[in-house]
């Protein structure tokens, strides 16, 4: 026997199963569209007491109806066309989703942890592996039917904003579920619609960070070397060197979801509609450009600034969509 099949033997006597990496396909044009392929999952359980309505209704919260269209037409926007997502199916879910040490709401002990503002179960986060069982998730990614998944529920459901599942995981704003059963990875999706469109896209944007700091992190954290660390600079922690921020930080930001700020900093936000050519133009901005505080303006604006041409720079794609939206995209 080899010496690495050796060692091979020894992590795996050590670690377990080593997960087998997925293959990576070629980038596509940055010119073209994709269309990944989403099952949408909603769980809005009828409540008896109100002539079994269902709880988005009853409490008059938003309909996904609107959200998803809302959504997805944002980032077909914002991303110049190139990601066009499909909802492919949708299943509606009258259940209460289950916690990971098996507890669920009813309708009577939910409405009142809501009206009371107390009472909340703990723990509350949801039980992964098994939505992963009872919607087959996996079978549906091998037979190539879906791409990712979109989670609909209400606030303490239990849902990470995003979650990577499959061969080699990674942090995904939230823990990865490593899958040696699964050829590829995927992405579960976790939104509220007792929120908007921007709250969905600020979702999808921790998703980018989380992407790019993965596909970026070999070239170490000094912005002339890692253009993704250049790109999230804003004002506060670079003074006259902000270029476009972060989901929570625009350039101006002094504090979490300061996106109101009205105070002109130096930006060089603009270099990145030009990109792999930066060419160092400043200019003062505030949050006028940025839709003065709005979530789902800021959002946009911070989407749009993203690469998204041919080539590669440092070896990675100067399309940053494509990692964006291809977990499997990312090494």
């Amino acid at each position: 026997m080899s010496l690495g099949s050796l060692l091979q033997n020894l992590f795996r006597s050590i670690w377990g199963r080593v997960s087998p990496q997925p293959e990576r396909k070629p980038p596509p044009s940055a010119a073209q569209t994709v269309r990944p392929r989403v099952l949408l999952i909603v769980y809005d359980p009828p409540i008896p007491a109100e002539g079994r309505r269902k709880l988005s209704e009853v409490l008059r919260w938003s309909s996904v109806d609107d959200l998803v269209p809302g959504y997805i037409s944002d980032l077909r926007d914002t991303s110049g066309g190139f990601v066009d997502y499909q909802v492919v199916q949708r299943i509606d879910v009258d259940a209460w989703p289950v916690k990971v040490d098996g507890f669920r709401y009813d309708a009577d002990r939910f409405l009142h942890c809501h009206r009371t503002r107390s009472g909340w179960h703990d723990p509350d986060t949801l039980n992964y592996e098994a939505v992963i069982d009872e919607f087959d998730l996996v079978a549906r990614v091998e037979r190539d039917q879906i791409d990712e998944v979109w989670m609909f529920g209400f606030p303490h459901a239990g849902f990470y904003e995003s979650r990577m599942v499959g061969p080699g995981a990674f942090w995904c704003n939230a823990p990865p579920i490593d899958r040696s059963d699964v050829s590829r990875r995927f992405i579960i999706m976790g939104f509220s619609y007792e929120r908007g469109v921007g709250e969905m896209l600020e979702s999808f944007g921790h998703r980018v960070e989380s992407h790019m700091e993965h596909v970026w992190k070999s070239l170490g954290t000094n912005p002339n070397r890692n253009l993704w660390k250049r790109f999230i600079l804003y004002d506060q922690v670079a003074p006259g060197q902000a270029h476009c921020g972060n989901v929570h930080f625009a350039p101006n930001s002094v504090r979490d979801y300061d996106w109101g700020n009205r105070t002109p900093v130096d930006s060089y936000c603009d270099d990145w509609y030009s990109f792999p050519d930066l060419p160092g133009r400043l200019r003062r901005v505030d949050c006028s450009e940025w839709g003065n505080g709005e979530i789902r303006a800021h959002h946009t604006w911070w989407l749009r600034h993203l690469p998204r041409v041919e080539g590669t720079t440092s070896g990675i794609s100067n399309n940053w969509w494509w990692y964006a939206v291809d977990p499997n995209a990312a090494r």
